[in-house]
């Protein structure tokens, strides 16, 4: 009996615990679904909002290349254009565009040129050399600081400020070298360029020092240019037509500061300046740059002086190369000259007048320059000219050799001899520099950013 007695009550616990737990499993399932659904919502709107947050980038069209038979520059337009797109802002502008983050940001570079030379002594007496006044010593020519980048979409802006000994052991002197806007996206396929800048009078004139192919510059351009060139404020204008070949041309306006050549200084009689420059491909591994100046103003004295110049610029590079293997350089320059002479018409050593004359002079400059490793140049430069006031010529031959440890770094080494037919002019403080013998070393560094050279 109490055997039947613990069945029946295990049957019962049994029978009464079996739809509880039943329904706790139901309620258990059902709290899991729940909780399944609450996930994927969470996981399907952070999927949106990641989507909405990083959508995929548009493509964005190629610029379209120009052709390459002949050379276009930006902003050249295409014949049959209307006037509103004459005045549509041109390829600087789409450029622009393409540079992404950063872009108002400008470049900042700097730029050391230190020489030195070893002469006679009767040479550095009469101040004579080609470095006057710096004989045998070595100085720093120049140390630039060059900004240079982007104003907005239509205008280039760049600044050059200068420092170096400009006296016997003196101290460095800090100037304004450049500083000038260039206006990208005129009408018509125009630029235009205003402040102070280094003028585009042929072609070394425009370069600095330490982008010279030499260590000086060429004789002729400083007897008619001076010491520093042609560096004047004002505004030129550039415009490359439409044509089957490359020609750009040039016009511009400028105070006549230069004091060699003009001395004026002033916009009621201003220096008018022109250039037309054009450039051939002659074949895969050769090219030619030609060009003619014209520079026009009043001197000092109030009297015209005119210039007239010519350049030529070859390169020779094989296929394969990274440099040019040849490359020719040469200049002329022509002057027209109104001056005031005076004239003993019985001679008894007395000016019995003055009479206005024009005195013509010439001057020119042929250099060649050979690269057969990548470290390594060797060239020579023939000077030779006319004084533009004193009587007399000069000439003089100039070998030199390079050596770049990188592109950054450059040492050279030239041997100049200076031959004049007059004593006048080079004769101060008893010494003379009629003939010169000369030794130039030349060493250069660039920090930084720095502009690509021209041609």
């Amino acid at each position: 009996m109490r055997a039947c007695a613990l069945v029946l009550a295990l049957l019962s616990v049994i029978s009464v615990s079996a739809p509880a737990a039943a329904q706790e499993t139901e309620t258990l399932r059902r709290e899991l679904e729940a909780l399944q659904k609450q996930l994927q919502s969470v996981t399907d709107r952070l999927q949106k909002l990641e989507t909405q947050r990083t959508p995929a980038p548009a493509p964005v069209p190629a610029p379209a290349l120009p052709a390459m038979s002949a050379p276009s520059p930006p902003g050249a337009t295409a014949p049959g254009t209307s006037v509103t797109d004459l005045a549509r802002p041109r390829q600087p502008f789409t450029l622009y565009q393409q540079r992404g983050a950063g872009q108002l940001l400008f470049d900042m570079g700097v730029a050391g040129d230190f020489v030195g030379n070893l002469t006679q002594s009767n040479v550095e007496k009469a101040g004579g050399g080609t470095f006057g006044g710096q004989e045998n010593r070595f100085f720093p020519r120049e140390v630039e600081l060059g900004l240079f980048g982007q104003v907005d979409p239509y205008a280039y802006a760049e600044v050059r400020i200068e420092a170096g000994e400009a006296t016997r052991g003196g101290e460095l002197n800090v100037s304004l070298a450049e500083a000038a806007v260039t206006l990208l996206t005129l009408p018509g396929g125009t630029q235009a360029k205003f402040g102070q800048m280094r003028n585009r009078f042929g072609y070394s004139n425009a370069l600095h020092e330490h982008d010279l192919s030499w260590i000086d510059r060429p004789n002729a351009l400083r007897n008619f240019l001076g010491d520093e060139g042609l560096k004047e404020k004002g505004v030129e204008l550039t415009i490359v037509p439409d044509l089957p070949f490359y020609l750009e041309g040039l016009a511009g306006v400028f105070n006549g500061d230069n004091e060699t050549a003009f001395g004026r200084g002033t916009l009621r009689v201003p220096m008018f300046t022109g250039r037309l420059r054009t450039f051939l491909e002659l074949g895969d591994a050769s090219a030619l740059q030609l060009g003619m100046s014209a520079a026009s103003g009043e001197t000092g004295e109030k009297r015209r002086n005119t210039l007239l110049g010519w350049e030529g610029r070859y390169k020779y590079r094989p296929e394969g190369w990274l440099h040019p293997l040849v490359t020719v350089t040469g200049e002329a320059i022509y002057s027209l000259r109104r001056v005031l002479v005076d004239v003993d018409m019985d001679g008894d050593g007395l000016i019995d007048r003055i009479t206005k004359r024009e005195r013509d002079r010439f001057g020119w400059y042929l250099g060649g320059e050979m690269q057969p490793w990548r470290r390594w140049t060797g060239g020579v430069r023939y000077d030779w000219s006319q004084f533009p006031l004193n009587p007399g010529s000069e000439r003089s031959i100039e070998p030199y050799i390079t050596y770049w440890p990188s592109e950054f770094l450059r040492f050279r080494l030239a041997y100049k001899n200076t031959e004049r037919t007059h004593r006048d002019g080079f004769d101060a403080n008893g010494g003379s520099a009629r003939q010169v013998d000369e030794v130039l070393f030349q060493g250069t560094f660039i920090l930084g950013a720095h502009p690509a050279h021209p041609f």
